[in-house]
């Protein structure tokens, strides 16, 4: 009597939970539109890159290429300019993982201690912490101490420093570590003789991936994207990043373009040739798909640190 009244309430709780063959159908239906409306962006910038200048001049923007609007001009283009692509490749991907990995371990290692309680400073270093995400210093006042104190103008490191710590990662990572390592394995290894170093590195690290990728994430995305630090602080061409060096062309055919009076001769010819509007979405293209292309292996772990506090059920 007992095991029927049991199965009984088995299935009475899976029927409740299950949903309707017809249901389900619609929700994957609705997920995959929705996730081609998220891919759509990305094709329709490839196919206006792989779409003949004269044609987009002539018809505007097309989601279609056919065999006589196709064109791969603004990809030779570029080819054209491979040298300087490649330097600057290469400059914005060790960027990016320097800068990554060092904030990583930075935001993780302010994040640990503030979420210490018993820190004799932590309400001190919290406030601290927290003010750069309500007020700014300017960029006057930015500027001056990169460039005159900390005399990192022109360097690889004005690239990376700024932009590895933020407050916004550090709450982050202190909220993850206070709702998420209990306070009684730090006491326990504490008692055992392990320093705080080996706390942090053997029983934190191990137990904070989704933290870790959240955060890398973060920092990757910032560091790829990034292009105004260079614009800033960089005058060195062979420091420059991917993203400041295609933004720089883009902004020298859009004077090209719009001042055709200025050029004479051969100059004339070489911006009629120039595949102009094609060209900004083939860098576009280029820019977007190495970073994108990275996050499904993270999805797991980005979902989770983004959910750290919420409340459970």
């Amino acid at each position: 009597m007992r095991k029927n009244r049991e199965k009984s309430g088995l299935t009475t709780l899976e029927k409740l939970n299950s949903i309707k063959p017809a249901t389900n159908v619609f929700f994957n239906i609705l997920f995959a539109v929705l996730a081609f409306l998220c891919f759509m962006p990305i094709i329709f910038v490839f196919i206006i890159s792989i779409t003949d200048n004269d044609v987009i001049k002539q018809q505007g923007y097309q989601f279609f290429v056919t065999a006589e609007t196709f064109s791969g001009a603004a990809y030779e283009y570029l080819w054209s300019q491979r040298a300087t692509i490649l330097q600057s490749l290469w400059v914005s991907v060790y960027v990016t993982v320097l800068g990554t990995v060092l904030g990583v371990l930075l935001t993780t290692l302010m994040g640990y201690v503030l979420s210490r309680r018993e820190h004799k400073l932590n309400n001190f270093l919290s406030i601290l912490v927290f003010i750069p995400m309500v007020f700014g210093g300017g960029m006057a006042a930015t500027y001056v101490v990169t460039t005159q104190f900390l005399h990192l103008g022109d360097t690889m490191w004005v690239l990376i420093l700024p932009l590895a710590v933020s407050s916004f990662n550090v709450t982050i990572s202190r909220t993850f570590f206070r709702t998420t390592i209990p306070d009684s394995i730090i006491e326990s290894a504490r008692i055992d003789g392990a320093s705080q170093w080996t706390i942090f590195a053997r029983i934190v690290l191990p137990v904070s991936k989704p933290v870790l990728a959240t955060i890398g994430l973060f920092l990757a995305f910032g560091y790829w994207n990034d292009w105004f630090q260079a614009k800033l602080y960089i005058s060195s061409d062979h420091l420059r990043s991917l993203q400041s060096m295609l933004n720089q062309m883009q902004s020298s055919m859009d004077y090209l373009t719009k001042n055709p009076t200025a050029l004479l001769g051969d100059s004339a010819a070489l911006r009629n040739a120039m595949p102009a509007e094609s060209a900004r979405m083939a860098i576009a293209f280029i820019v977007a798909v190495p970073i994108a292309c990275i996050y499904p292996f993270f999805q797991k772990y980005f979902i989770s640190g983004l959910t750290v506090g919420a409340v459970k059920g």
